[in-house]
């Protein structure tokens, strides 16, 4: 009973808490618009009905009944009648026979629990013992995954390397090609100029002829 009474504690509790959340948060939009209403009744048993009705009309809890080891004689105004004696004297037996079950139990579980106490922690153990390989063997796999994962990961790193220096290798001897060639050009350059002007102070009208040539071949 205890325990119906601390999960329906709960439940309001978590209700309160979502109430008072939704009071501080107002959002503009219906987020949850799409899901279906919630069903809060639905994993409600009997006795779960039983005690949210109790609590919604704000009843005590019912104290725990110890009227069956009670033996209460027979009222006022049946003192002389043998019926209600009779009752009496049932329940008293029924008290007795209860007293008497509970007495055997407990020789019972005195001559016998020991041993059942044993196969129970044996069972444990065993059930520990297998949990614990099963642990192992996981560990070990995720320590092979690691591994494997790590040298997969060191030979990706070390072929990234090796291609990252051929890429700086190949794009510097481009780039000494590029400035080879701008100097060569620069020098061919120079070149032209120079034997221009050294065909121009030789003979001034060379250029003429050659340029008149140019133009008659074009």
């Amino acid at each position: 009973m205890f325990r119906w009474f601390f999960i329906v504690f709960q439940c309001f509790q978590a209700l309160s808490m979502v109430e008072e959340e939704t009071r501080r948060y107002r959002p503009t939009k219906n987020y949850l618009e799409y899901l279906p209403s919630m069903n809060t009744s639905m994993f409600e048993t009997e006795i779960m009905k039983a005690e949210f009705e109790r609590l919604n009309a704000r009843l005590p809890m019912d104290m725990l009944s110890m009227k069956r080891y009670e033996l209460p004689h027979p009222p006022a105004g049946k003192m002389t009648d043998i019926s209600a004696w009779t009752e009496c004297v049932d329940n008293s037996m029924a008290q007795l026979e209860h007293q008497s079950t509970r007495i055997a139990n407990l020789e019972l579980m005195a001559e016998f629990g020991c041993e059942s106490w044993r196969q129970y922690i044996n069972i444990l153990l065993q059930l520990l013992n297998q949990a614990q390989k099963q642990l192992q063997e996981l560990k070990k796999q995720i320590q092979e995954v690691n591994w494997h994962r790590k040298a997969a990961q060191s030979a990706a790193g070390e072929k990234l390397q090796n291609l990252e220096a051929s890429w700086v290798g190949l794009v510097s001897k481009n780039y000494e090609i590029e400035r080879a060639c701008a100097e060569f050009e620069k020098e061919i350059h120079m070149m032209r100029k120079e034997k221009e002007s050294r065909l121009s102070e030789v003979n001034p009208e060379v250029p003429d002829i050659e340029m008149e040539a140019t133009t008659t071949s074009d």
